[in-house]
């Protein structure tokens, strides 16, 4: 299977093995969990009587899975960067190095290190390379009022007050986090959307809220905000001007992706640091927005942006221009477990998302403790990813139609 690119197979590797190290993938499965976000979650398995498990982004990356899943049959997990090498050929012609297809080789490439890593009885971290640290700082996604995906007929003024954003800052602060994020973009007023354009009662909305949390949770906590690409470049501009005085940690995607140019007109206007990046996938879609000086932090998803070892070299190429890295998060415990190993072995990776402070099984989808302590994920020291799912919390929260595969 070659994807009908034949100058390129990369279906062969070295075959000499030691006895302990010739092993094939035998099955590749994802399953959909209905979870706060579509979590796609991907089991790989061996005939060595061992699995690994991974995570795609959400959305339809699972069809993918399936399509890469016969590529992959017979192959030697031990080859972690031919695979994903491999998997990158097999879907050239279905946007290869592009979205839904590099989430689906992110999981699997997960997977693939998760049961390496229990084959060789080592975490993912010191497949990876090492670490830098034990523990892994968590940056919590906050609401207040109503997320944004499910906002009612309430007076939005009434619902996104200043005093709502600064009672759940309290309320995150002392649950152990020293670092949060909250969604800027609400809408308070009637607006042109097409235009990009915010009023200026609007970005004074903005700025009160800003100023109540930072007024809650003193200068000490890191504070970031998400714009979710909404605005262009002067009320972008104009925005981040009137929070410098708040030392924001980042203000995130202040304008569309892909849009090198606008990034590094925001990012030159303004002494607030400007965060792009989840939008983006390996390092080839990094390498303009830091040549450029477009942006002052970035945010692969580990999901998406290509797997762990792509991760590495994104980390890598921000390093060389002086740049933290801040990755984006909304999986399940699987994916953050991932993210968590990865950070742990880049020195530039400050702090991980965790966007599932609403969802109050998220610990539940896993056994053992609750995997976040005050504010931080210690990282494992077991084999592979160091994380087991539990099978009845898993069925019970599937996706409608879906099917659970076997733990």
């Amino acid at each position: 299977m070659n994807a009908g690119v034949g100058w390129r197979d990369l279906s062969e590797g070295g075959r000499r093995r030691t006895e302990s190290r010739d092993v094939e993938i035998t099955d590749v499965e994802c399953v959909g969990v209905a979870g706060n976000f579509p979590w796609n979650l991907i089991k790989v398995s061996t005939d060595a009587g061992e699995y690994g498990l991974g995570e795609a982004f959400t959305g339809p990356a699972g069809e993918y899975v399936e399509f890469l899943g016969p590529g992959l049959v017979g192959q030697n997990p031990f080859d972690l960067d031919r695979l994903v090498e491999h998997m990158t050929q097999l879907v050239s012609g279905l946007g290869g190095t592009k979205g839904y297809s590099q989430a689906a080789v992110s999981g699997i490439e997960t997977a693939l290190f998760d049961v390496v890593g229990k084959l060789t009885g080592l975490p993912v971290y010191q497949l990876l390379g090492g670490k830098y640290r034990d523990a892994v700082q968590i940056y919590a996604d906050c609401h207040a009022g109503e997320a944004l995906s499910g906002m009612s007929s309430s007076d939005p003024r009434e619902m996104y007050s200043p005093e709502a954003y600064a009672e759940v800052a309290e309320t995150v602060v002392d649950e152990g986090f020293s670092a949060l994020k909250f969604d800027l973009d609400v809408r308070v007023d009637g607006a042109d959307t097409a235009t990009r354009r915010l009023s200026n009662s609007a970005i004074e909305h903005k700025v009160a809220i800003v100023e109540a949390v930072r007024e809650a949770i003193g200068s000490d906590p890191t504070l970031g905000f998400d714009l979710h690409w909404n605005y262009g470049v002067p009320s972008a501009s104009r925005l981040a001007g009137k929070l410098e005085p708040f030392d924001v940690a980042w203000l995130e995607d202040p304008v569309p992706p892909d849009t090198v140019a606008a990034h590094r007109r925001v990012t030159e206007s303004t002494t607030t640091p400007i965060l792009t990046g989840e939008n983006l996938v390996r390092v080839e879609g990094f390498l303009p927005y830091l040549t450029e000086g477009a942006v002052d932090l970035v945010a692969p998803d580990i999901q998406k942006c290509g797997g762990l070892q792509e991760f590495r070299k994104i980390a890598t190429l921000a390093d060389a221009y002086n740049t933290p890295v801040a990755p984006h998060n909304i999986s399940s415990p699987v994916g953050t477990m991932a993210s968590v190993h990865a950070c742990a072995t880049v020195p530039n990776a400050f702090a991980l998302e965790w966007h599932a402070r609403e969802v109050d099984w998220w610990d539940d989808l896993h056994t053992g403790d609750p995997l976040i302590e005050n504010g931080e994920i210690p990282v494992p020291e077991s084999p592979g990813l160091g994380l087991s799912l539990d099978p009845d919390v898993l069925e019970a929260h599937l996706a409608p139609g879906e099917e659970p595969f076997e733990l």
